[in-house]
């Protein structure tokens, strides 16, 4: 048995395909991550627990450090000791947000926290304890997310729908990736018995927010003249956002795996599997 802790969203949901039959994903509102002995009752024969549960709402998280905190430290550190305590190995998810971004380099798997806002913080603080309470653990960094007809493609494809022009910021950097290259790395992880750590789950490549909208244009026959550069000014937001989110990949050839694909061929892919498509 697999036990799934967020499994019902962007990423769970590829996820959940891609893990089998054998997964079991109970909603948040039948298994909450804060309540702890639920959890070990809940890892009791599992063979492997994957926590995808998280609270992502970076902007919302400055006002409620509480609830992210409880949900992305406590809830993964009780999530890795019910994993530990079952003798299932562990899977957790976290995000590029635990760096500040201003490295020119991409961040290897061993560089050091540095978040800039409280998501990150609470993320950061998710690691140390899933490594402290399970140190067999695959913790499994990944940013710019998208798949099954979510994330930054539809949002700018919707607002495309209703503008003949979109200004997209051009000075932040990242890996745009899609949730199955994630399920199927985690899946990789899990089917090598692969060494416990930190490795990054990002498609390979770099590029521009602006750079991504202009290649989804692209791959769906738009005219990506219609996307304009701006810059981050230009979007006001509570929470700070990395500048460079781009992570190094040497995790998976040190444990003799492929690293991730690059980002342009994973979307290509998933605009032929129907996962990317205009508004």
């Amino acid at each position: 048995m697999i036990l799934l802790l967020g499994g019902h969203g962007m990423l769970g949901t590829a996820l959940a395909r891609r893990l089998g039959h054998e997964v079991v994903a109970p909603r948040h509102t039948e298994l909450d991550v804060l309540d702890a002995d639920a959890l070990v009752a809940a890892a009791r024969g599992a063979s492997l627990v994957v926590n995808a549960a998280a609270y992502t709402n970076v902007d919302a998280a400055e006002d409620a450090p509480d609830a992210a905190f409880a949900i992305n430290a406590v809830g993964a550190g009780n999530a890795a000791a019910a994993a530990a305590a079952a003798g299932a190995r562990f899977a957790h998810v976290s995000t590029d947000y635990v760096f500040d971004g201003r490295s020119s380099q991409p961040y290897p798997e061993d560089a050091p926290h540095s978040p800039l806002g409280v998501y990150g913080a609470s993320k950061a603080e998710g690691e140390t304890a899933v490594l402290a309470r399970h140190p067999g653990a695959w913790i499994v960094r990944t940013a710019w997310l998208y798949g099954g007809g979510l994330g930054f493609p539809r949002a700018i494809l919707a607002r495309a729908a209703e503008l003949s022009a979109i200004d997209v910021v051009d000075d932040q950097f990242g890996q745009p990736t899609w949730t199955q290259d994630v399920a199927d790395l985690i899946a990789t992880l899990v089917a090598h018995d692969a060494t416990p750590g930190i490795l990054h789950a990002t498609n390979a490549g770099r590029t521009s927010w602006y750079g991504f909208a202009r290649a989804i244009f692209e791959e769906l026959g738009l005219d990506p003249e219609r996307v304009r550069p701006t810059d981050s000014a230009s979007f006001a937001r509570k929470a700070p956002r990395p500048a460079n989110s781009t992570l190094g990949h040497d995790g998976w050839a040190a444990r003799g795996l492929d690293a991730p694909r690059d980002w342009r061929s994973a979307l290509r892919a998933a605009v032929a599997a129907g996962e990317v498509r205009a508004a």
